[in-house]
């Protein structure tokens, strides 16, 4: 901190291209270290037949996200855009506990202004009241919904991670169960850190706005780990010539930033995969719509177009939650052969024999039974059609809360290109301060509360 700090002082006044490489290498260094050293020993020990080790390395909380905040403060030092602040707001830029853990990957021209007001430092009943009801309704997401589902999703990956077959529903209901589990899990960490700020007064970015509503996987980047999205945007993808020498060249970029966003995520194989596929997505989604665009084909309208371009899109990320959550490779195969089919399709027993007059249906369509888990079964499936509601038909914090300033962004629900017939329910749900939203708000926490017994850590603490 101290480091990046007089570095970037020196930069605002010095604008030495070698300094700010230095000042990267040192920055990309530690997170190498700390977060991929493992992985690199691991993988050169598999190709030479050796035993290197380091010794366990403790992963320091949060590096990858204030490591990347001083990475854009350097850069942007280096480019002037940076004013003189105090070491205090600069630390208190770096380490404000509401997003060091998980994020936002916050922006100095963002906070810093904010900490050098008067008005940060006073509570205002205002802020507190939105910030606490914002904090109520991340902590139920966490707690009831996120850990409530992943009982569901987390037996089923141990069984494609010790190489049993899994049958077509069982696959799907637990890719699915983990989709949530990830949707709701991170959804609700970035509003009790929205929350938890604007109880400070201080308004963090928004990181996360309904990305299972996209229509397509650029959208799905847009709204999901939206400052990530944004940093390496700014600072791989633009950095690395964009889309300044044609198609080709930003495809490339594409690729490159998205499996270095992969990496970010986790020093495995797998998210290499997981960043690949979304590389392999983007490009896939920017060359479909040259063509649209080159045939002067206007589709964007079109009812069934949207659905399809939906359904398309969440069958894609779906297939990639599959290796972000399997520990290894095979693991993920696993899933994704039962998805497929290839293991056939059951039925618990219990369910299977009332719906004795489908059976000869079932015996054309090679549907067969097995003993047990009709509860878990159908338990699953209500899970996933509850939050399947909750998270297209429900409005997010940023719709609830339009009026009051929830995050720092100008995003707004669009009724008009929204897919979802029930979509007026978003406007239904606006925040008011008063005893209703203040009781329902005190019931989402202590449901919450009651369910934290069997509560699991963030999953984005991880990364």
């Amino acid at each position: 901190m101290v480091f990046n700090y007089h570095l970037g002082n020196r930069l605002s006044n010095n604008a030495n291209k070698k300094l700010l490489v230095f000042g990267i290498s040192v920055n990309l260094f530690a997170i190498a270290y700390f977060k991929y050293a493992g992985f690199i020993l691991q993988n050169v020990n598999a190709f030479t037949d050796s035993n290197y080790s380091l010794g366990n390395i403790v992963l320091p909380l949060a590096i990858s996200f204030f490591t990347f905040q001083q990475i854009a403060y350097l850069v942007d030092s280096y480019k002037g855009i940076t004013k003189e602040y105090s070491f205090l707001h600069y630390s208190l830029f770096v380490s404000f506990f509401p997003q060091l853990i998980a994020g936002p990957i916050v922006h100095h021209k963002d906070m810093l202004p904010q900490f050098n007001r008067t008005k940060a430092y006073q509570l205002n009943s205002n802020d507190v009241a939105i910030g606490l009801t914002i904090f109520a309704i991340g902590f139920f997401k966490k707690t009831v919904l996120a850990d409530g589902i992943s009982v569901y999703a987390n037996p089923v990956f141990s069984l494609a991670e010790q190489g049993q077959s899994i049958d077509f529903l069982t696959a799907w209901g637990g890719a699915l169960a983990y989709s949530f589990q990830l949707y709701f899990d991170f959804s609700g960490y970035s509003d009790m850190a929205i929350g938890l700020a604007r109880i400070f007064g201080i308004v963090l970015p928004l990181n996360f706005y309904s990305p299972y509503k996209a229509a397509n996987i650029s959208e799905f980047w847009r709204r999901w780990h939206m400052t990530l999205s944004q940093f390496l945007r700014d600072y791989v993808y633009i950095a690395l010539g964009g889309n300044r020498k044609g198609q080709a060249s930003r495809y490339t970029n594409l690729m490159i930033t998205m499996l270095l966003g992969g990496l970010w995520h986790g020093a495995g194989w797998n998210f290499v995969i997981w960043g690949g596929l979304h590389g392999l997505y983007l490009v896939t989604n920017h060359g479909w719509q040259y063509l649209l665009k080159f045939a002067k084909l206007d589709v964007q309208d079109n009812s069934f177009y949207k659905y399809a371009a939906w359904s398309i899109t969440m069958l894609a990320v779906i297939v990639g939650w599959v290796f972000f959550r399997a520990p290894t490779l095979d693991g993920a195969l696993a899933m994704l052969s039962g998805m497929m089919g290839m293991n056939g399709i059951a039925l618990p027993n219990a369910i299977f024999v009332k719906l004795q007059p489908l059976h000869s249906l079932f015996e054309a369509a090679g549907i067969t039974s097995f003993l047990g888990g009709g509860n878990d079964f159908v338990a699953t499936w209500l899970w996933i059609i509850a939050l399947t509601f909750v998270a297209l038909v429900l409005p997010n914090i940023q719709d609830m809360f339009a009026k009051h300033n929830a995050s720092l962004s100008d995003l707004s629900y669009d009724s008009k290109n929204a897919i979802w017939p029930l979509k007026s329910m978003v406007y239904k749900l606006t925040f008011i301060p008063n005893k209703k939203f203040a009781f329902c708000s005190a019931l989402a926490f202590v449901l919450g509360l009651l369910t934290l017994n069997q509560v699991s850590e963030f999953l984005y603490f991880q990364f």
